[in-house]
């Protein structure tokens, strides 16, 4: 059921900002702590859009699991989907209700699930609006799409071969591989790309399956939402980019 008063549970504060903030720098050394973070926050800003309790969702890359505790606890029947069987057996197995499959390609008939769920999967994939509009079509009339990516030319669009990413994802690449000894674990042209808030903004307007709730940075304080208006400025300052949608 969707929410009519999304601030009453969720309030994208400054402290939420700095806090997740200072989470980021335990991805790599202490990624259980970073993920569940980011999973509990995410939970509770999806349930501002929709009621989890009782809902039943599709996390699309959803990972070794952190991502499940949160959703399951708000009440959702949780599913996921991922295409890297490394990634789901991260926590030492595959869940049941897991699904090895691409995005790109649902493998799920028409209005399967109340929610579609997505976080930091669409610049891993090569045709990212077509994994867009496949969610659209997963997901019931009525129903929820919530899709949040890494923008190419925020602080961290590059991952780990940030701030080189703005010399170009190719340099920033080899220049990792040069001083590591090693290719970096998301490899630009094959497992990372360059994904706009333009290019999200220009698939909203286009698409015709679902009708745009919102549009706005994920990380980012409620009072500094009106930068996705903004050319160019918005392309830097927009870590991650929201696009909620209602399907019709």
């Amino acid at each position: 059921m969707p929410r009519t008063m999304t601030r009453d549970r969720f309030r994208a504060t400054l402290r939420r900002s700095v806090r997740l903030l200072r989470e980021f720098r335990y991805e790599q050394p202490d990624p259980a702590r970073f993920y569940t973070a980011l999973a509990e926050d995410s939970a509770a800003q999806l349930d501002s859009y929709v009621d989890l309790d009782g809902a039943v969702l599709l996390d699309v890359g959803g990972g070794p699991g952190y991502f499940r505790t949160a959703f399951q606890a708000a009440g959702a029947t949780y599913y996921a989907l991922d295409s890297d069987v490394g990634e789901l057996s991260g926590l030492g197995g595959i869940e049941s209700g897991t699904v090895i499959g691409s995005g790109m390609q649902l493998p799920f008939r028409d209005g399967a699930v109340d929610v579609c769920y997505s976080s930091n999967v669409l610049e891993h994939v090569p045709a990212p609006w077509q994994m867009a509009d496949e969610m659209l079509r997963v997901t019931r009339p009525g129903g929820t799409v919530f899709i949040s990516y890494t923008v190419w030319y925020g602080p961290w669009g590059g991952h780990e071969t940030a701030p080189w990413h703005f010399l170009g994802g190719a340099r920033a690449r080899r220049r990792y591989a040069a001083r590591h000894g090693h290719e970096p674990k998301n490899k630009y042209g094959e497992s990372l790309f360059s994904v706009t808030v333009r290019d999200g903004l220009r698939w909203a307007r286009a698409q015709t399956a679902g009708d745009v709730v919102a549009v706005i940075p994920r990380y980012n304080p409620w009072w500094s939402h009106w930068l996705v208006r903004v050319p160019l400025l918005r392309e830097v300052v927009t870590w991650n980019l929201v696009l909620v949608l209602r399907k019709r």
